[in-house]
């Protein structure tokens, strides 16, 4: 399921929360799917239990997924162009992102146009 790439530049842990998105996205999973044990994907990948931890933690803290102790991580309910009107921001973003655009540019950006239309008013 996963096809991680550990010659790439992208750290393992960024690797498998992009494609857990884009499974999300794909609607491959769906909300409460339960996804791989940390265990498992580990072995099946042939990296360290922590890298995968680490990535399940940190989509949890941004509320992709969800944990029940003992019993696995889980897929939240995740927003979609309908419901959360962020979501084709953050495409768009991400792929400046994906294409090297720093943040500081973007920001820069941002507030240029926010000053133009101030100023149009």
């Amino acid at each position: 399921m996963f096809l991680l790439n550990l010659q790439s530049k992208i750290p393992i842990n960024e690797q498998i929360q992009t494609q857990i998105l884009k499974f999300i996205e794909a609607g491959i999973l769906k909300p409460n799917d339960r996804l791989p044990s940390v265990r498992q994907l580990a072995s099946d990948n042939g990296i360290n239990p922590n890298t995968v931890a680490r990535a399940y933690a940190e989509l949890e803290q941004s509320g992709v997924v969800y944990n029940i102790p003992k019993k696995g991580v889980y897929v939240q309910s995740f927003p979609t162009k309908e419901t959360d009107p962020d979501v084709p921001i953050r495409e768009v973003i991400r792929s400046w992102k994906e294409r090297g655009v720093e943040a500081e540019r973007i920001q820069r950006i941002v507030s240029e146009v926010y000053q133009e239309e101030d100023t149009s008013c």
